[in-house]
């Protein structure tokens, strides 16, 4: 299993009437949490995209909220990748509060597609080889 940890602040722009994280900003956390978590891999959206041509549309995303998260809090995004990515990423994302709960769970499922065909295609073997050591 490969998992990695960041932590995002939620900005007053990201919260509704009552001081809450508005639920529609769940998502962004979840894609920072993506990106973050192949940064650490040492690929980059950017590259993916012009080096690799090869881009990333979200398949599906499940989520369930337990805890409101506040304005000025700080939230503890935990995202692992569970299977060897072959045709398919499963993100599962963990949302924690500063008091250490579980205020979010989320799964959202990716592809990949060829930047030039528009075709489906399999992930990348650059990204598979960095993640094999994860799941073996």
């Amino acid at each position: 299993m490969y998992q990695t940890e960041f932590k995002k602040r939620v900005r007053y722009a990201e919260t509704d009437k009552m001081g809450y994280l508005y639920y529609g900003n769940y998502a962004k956390y979840y894609e920072i949490g993506r990106v973050e978590a192949l940064r650490e891999l040492g690929l980059s959206y950017r590259k993916m995209e012009d080096v690799m041509q090869i881009l990333l549309p979200v398949l599906s995303l499940e989520t369930r909220y337990r805890l409101p998260a506040y304005y000025d809090d700080e939230i503890t995004i935990i995202t692992q990748l569970r299977e060897l990515p072959i045709k398919l990423f499963s993100f599962y994302h963990e949302l924690y509060n500063p008091a250490g709960k579980v205020i979010n769970t989320a799964n959202v499922k990716l592809f990949c597609v060829d930047l030039k065909t528009n075709k489906r295609v399999d992930c990348p073997e650059v990204l598979i080889d960095k993640l094999k050591p994860y799941f073996e």
